[in-house]
């Protein structure tokens, strides 16, 4: 479901190009005055937008004085490139992307947790025999084109007790359900719970799914928000008030989840038709994931920040340390 970004963005590309979105403002049917604000989703609308979708649905973003424009990427590589460079005001990113982006001296910031633990998740038919990481010696793991892919198997596997040299790992680009469906692979990793998992047992494939957290990788935001720093020092109040209204919006669906799904399915992209089963399912399994009890809905704990960067540097996976304070900035109060 995700693509991990390769970084060719300089520094100086984001220096130079400072403009954000045309107009700042606009002017509704009434008369009012609305800050334009832009958004890239990470991917197509799927269940984790729904929070959005309600939000412009039902006028919760007019209510906070913004005009949003949804856009989605061409490529998957766009969304956060985008918002470094200020072509768009705030995307969907993942947080382990984010810090290895920062390392490179790409200038974004993290301003609100969408979904606060991991939805990857090593899959493996449960007729493979694979019950643990450990049994994937002399296996064969397909992955998306990702070293942070190939760090989690190995950490995985030798918290297991197993030889990671043993397991053969296969880039199969962005066809991990073919890849598993037809045994070119005995396991898949970079596909996430709501998503790959629940289509793969959907097709009739009985799956079993082992956490990477289990196994010595640390429980991540998979989702955040996130924008230019430049743009952040210039509109966090209208970033703000678009948070206030996606968390309404979140709210909504929470109470009424057949209603947030009707408004997602009537904006699915032509291109990428939903299944109202499919998103439903994923819909249950990502609720209890996006919030934390006692923690407002978007919170960012630096703890989390931590854990996720020094991971990645302990894997080799960002040469150069980064501290929470210099990839994250909350626009939620705790």
């Amino acid at each position: 479901m995700k693509k991990w970004i390769s970084i060719i963005l300089l520094v100086s590309l984001a220096v130079l190009i400072t403009g954000c979105n045309g107009k700042e403002q606009t002017t509704d049917e009434g008369g009012k005055k609305l800050d334009n604000l832009s958004i890239m989703l990470d991917w197509y609308p799927n269940a984790v937008h729904s929070a959005i979708y309600v939000a412009q649905e039902k006028g919760y973003f007019k209510d906070e004085g913004l005009n949003v424009k949804i856009e989605m990427p061409a490529d998957t590589n766009d969304p956060l490139k985008l918002a470094a460079t200020g072509k768009v005001d705030l995307a969907i990113s993942y947080q382990k992307q984010a810090i290895l982006s920062k390392s490179e001296g790409i200038p974004i910031v993290s301003v609100a947790a969408l979904v606060r633990h991991s939805l990857d998740t090593l899959m493996v038919k449960k007729s493979s025999g694979i019950k643990t990481p450990k049994d994937l010696e002399g296996k064969n793991v397909g992955y998306s084109s990702s070293e942070i892919s190939e760090a989690t198997v190995k950490e995985m596997v030798e918290a297991d007790g197993g030889d990671f040299s043993k397991v053969k790992m296969t880039d199969v680009g962005w066809d991990l359900i073919p890849a598993i469906a037809t045994d070119r692979v005995d396991a898949i990793t970079g596909g996430y719970i709501n998503h790959e998992y629940v289509l793969l047992n959907k097709e009739g494939y009985n799956m079993h799914a082992i956490k990477d957290s289990d196994y010595g990788v640390p429980d991540n935001y998979e989702l955040v928000l996130v924008t230019g720093q430049k743009t952040l020092d210039q509109k966090r109040d209208a970033i703000k008030r678009f948070w206030k209204a996606v968390t309404k919006g979140q709210e909504t669906v929470k109470q009424n989840p057949k209603e947030g799904l009707k408004i997602l399915l009537d904006h699915e992209n032509d291109s990428f038709p939903l299944k109202k089963d499919v998103e439903t399912k994923s819909l249950e399994i990502l609720l209890p994931l996006m919030e934390e009890k006692g923690v407002p809905f978007g919170y960012q704990e630096k703890a989390s920040w931590e854990k996720a960067a020094n991971w990645l540097y302990k894997n080799g996976v960002i040469k150069k340390q980064v501290k929470p304070d210099e990839v994250m900035d909350n626009i939620v109060s705790k």
